[in-house]
């Protein structure tokens, strides 16, 4: 009886054994199913083992930031992480080619010896690890170099290489070039400013699929792709990389001479309103000047100063109150309570015309534009705003500040607004909103919007494109525009921005110097100016419109001084470099009737230079050496006599041909001058001696 019951606990035991088994594997199941929603597992190698998998996203590559001549700004650049599974390869492989991969690692990478290598790849084979990392942040070339070591080269399955990790980064190929504006992302990847984070949706793509694999180690990727991602699309801005180079060069140099603060240019395509080039310089904390810190041309407000006085003059003509030839008194002072605004020249100019006040850059338009508005300062007001300067730009890129205008009746108005606002005080602009202004004077009164981008592609589909612009039809009048055309020229010929004219084309534009007005310094303090100039070029027939707004200078306050002269100089590069500005040599003069006479010589490459060049030829009789002769309206080939075993006739012929038919008749070629063979040491037709010097004279 106790043998049975013996055989029945064993039967329970067995059967109690199996359930647990089974749940054990249930449980485990559920486990692998539950982790990061979907979950499979793969067959690896021969199949001998199977190990969990799970799906997870995979990056789609960032789109390209390009110039409008498609040179990258901003480009994405792949890494790889390289890892080795050191227990896949063979005894026989491990022991006979480990020490010639671990010399050609060194060589590759000799921040270790080889030893240490061989021992860090034994050790991992003796733990057993899959996934011993070899090195970071490899690139693609290096990367294929990595295949060719012994080992490696069997493949990852026989040879342990694990090389598909791949990480990318986000270059900008030109350093500090543009670098603000162009943005950057964090370190999340996601974009934080500039374009980068303007134009993100088209940039980012569409996320794909691949597959992990769970190692003693955690998750890795094993490089199989079950959806491919779309790639981000490229986006073609407005900026020109000649002209930026120039730009932030120009900057740059003047900053480090001014000791000044910061600095910001701002290069714009008249007609259209592209934006050709924008610089953004503040000084570090080390005196040097980089890109890293804000961006003043669209997001820091000041008041502009005397670069205001366009739109004063704007509408003082527009309301019919002054015209250019009035006369006004500009005595070099001018008081309205207890205020007094001075001119640059202590002692006036005595009785001038409006014009020649806007050309010296006087402060009598405080006494202009008080008298002509104090009765009615809302009319004033309304004028500047029927001119765009109350309003944001709306521009693509974060950041841009609302410009301040105050207005009668509100808490800032005051006895002392008008003949402020008149000459660029109690307002408040961007440099690139008053660039925007100056722009629409340059195109015969059509504000456009400055836009930083005209095309995006994906591959080579264009999906979008970005036309210009048009804000505000017409500023103003034509006789208006005509009457301040004609004022920003006279401040380059006769005016503050005298020094500054350029000897080859006319340039139009006005200076501006203006107290800084911050938490630190008011305007009474007279310690830190803002110098700025604003224009286009050429004068007459405008292509680009430009601001210099440098803070804070050191050694001058004079905004031709200190931002004129950074304009010149960009202006005068960009026109040598421009080949719109050039005409053609050649236009208008009269064609060459005669056909071009050439050189004698092998007659296949005459033929086939004639035949690209589309001149009319013609050949008497085959021969492989021929005379050359200009017979309208055709050239004309004639053959000529070149024997192996005698002298030839070389006169006519270029140095190479020459040499080469000397040579053949085992002589030696003494060449003298450049040019076409004008005359030969020995008589062509003479038996060749073999080794005898021949002297060619080039003309």
């Amino acid at each position: 009886m106790s043998e049975k019951k013996d055989i029945f606990w064993r039967a329970y035991i067995v059967y109690f054994g199996f359930v647990v088994l089974l749940l054990v594997v249930l449980f485990q199941t559920i486990n692998i199913q539950m982790q990061n929603g979907r979950s499979d597992t793969l067959t690896e190698g021969d199949g001998e083992e199977r190990l969990a998998t799970q799906t997870v996203p995979k990056e789609a590559r960032r789109g390209q930031v390009l110039d409008a001549n498609g040179t990258p700004l901003v480009t994405s650049v792949s890494y790889y992480d390289i890892h080795m599974d050191p227990t896949v390869v063979a005894q026989d492989v491990f022991a006979s080619d480990l020490n010639d991969l671990c010399i050609g690692l060194n060589r590759l990478y000799p921040d270790k010896t080889a030893s240490e290598y061989q021992r860090m790849i034994r050790e991992a084979r003796t733990r057993g690890s899959r996934y011993l990392l070899i090195r970071k942040k490899v690139t693609n070339e290096e990367r294929k170099k990595l295949r060719e070591l012994p080992i490696f080269n069997l493949g990852r399955f026989k040879g342990g290489i694990i090389d598909n990790i791949e990480n990318v980064e986000r270059k900008l190929p030109h350093g500090e070039l543009l670098a603000r504006t162009l943005g950057k992302l964090d370190e999340n990847d996601n974009p934080r400013y500039g374009i980068e984070l303007a134009f993100n949706d088209y940039l980012e793509g569409q996320p794909g699929e691949e597959v992990e694999r769970k190692l003693a180690t955690g998750w890795k990727k094993i490089g199989l792709v079950t959806k491919e991602p779309v790639d981000g699309a490229d986006i073609v801005t407005t900026f020109d990389m000649t002209i930026q180079d120039v730009a932030h060069t120009e900057l740059m140099n003047q900053l480090e001479s001014q000791k000044a603060e910061k600095g910001c240019v701002i290069v714009m395509d008249v007609k259209t309103g592209y934006v050709k080039a924008m610089v953004n310089l503040h000084r570090d904390a080390d005196g040097g000047y980089s890109e890293k810190h804000y961006n003043q041309a669209i997001g820091t407000k000041e008041v502009p100063g005397s670069t205001f006085k366009l739109a004063s003059l704007m509408a003082l003509l527009e309301d019919k109150k002054v015209n250019l030839y009035d006369k006004v008194n500009a005595k070099g002072y001018y008081t309205f309570y207890n205020k007094t605004f001075k001119d640059s020249n202590p002692w006036g100019y005595g009785e001038i015309s409006v014009q020649k006040a806007f050309e010296k850059s006087s402060n009598v338009f405080t006494e202009i534009i008080n008298k002509a508005y104090k009765d009615n300062p809302s009319q004033f007001i309304r004028r500047l705003k029927s001119f765009g300067l109350a309003d944001k730009l709306g521009i693509s890129i974060e950041g841009e500040k609302k410009p301040t205008l105050y207005e009668p009746g509100g808490s800032n108005w005051s006895g002392l607004s008008l003949p402020s606002m008149a000459i660029g005080y109690e307002v408040q602009q961007t440099p690139l909103q008053t660039l925007a202004f100056y722009n629409a004077v340059a195109n015969d009164g059509a504000f456009m919007r400055p836009q930083f981008v005209q095309e995006i592609y994906r591959g080579n589909q264009k999906i979008k494109t970005f036309k210009p612009e048009v804000m505000i039809d017409q500023v103003c009048s034509k006789r208006t525009l005509k009457a301040l055309q004609k004022c920003l020229k006279g401040v380059m010929l006769h005016g503050t921005g005298e020094s500054i004219n350029s000897a080859n084309f006319s340039i139009a534009g006005k200076t501006g110097t203006a107290r800084i007005l911050d938490d630190k310094t008011t305007m009474e303090d007279d310690k830190k100016y803002q110098a700025s100039f604003v224009g286009y070029f050429p004068a007459d027939d405008p292509i680009y419109s430009c601001i210099v707004v440098v803070s804070a200078p050191s050694q001058s306050i004079y905004g031709a001084v200190v931002s004129g002269s950074v304009f010149n100089a960009i202006a005068n590069k960009v026109y040598a470099s421009a080949l719109k500005y050039h005409q053609p040599v050649n236009v208008g003069r009269p064609k060459k009737k005669e056909v071009p006479v050439s050189q004698d010589g092998y007659a296949y490459d005459l033929v086939q230079s004639y035949r690209l060049l589309g001149i009319p030829y013609a050949q008497s009789e085959e021969s492989n050496w021929v005379f050359t002769r200009s017979r309208e309206p055709k050239v004309v080939l004639e053959k000529r006599f070149a024997g192996s075993k005698t002298v030839p006739n070389v006169v006519g012929m270029s140095a190479k041909d020459a040499v080469y038919l000397i040579e053949r008749a085992g002589m030696k070629a003494i060449i003298t001058g450049y040019g076409t063979v004008k005359s030969q040491s020995l008589t062509a037709g003479d038996p060749a001696v073999r080794g005898k010097q021949m002297k060619i004279t080039l003309k």
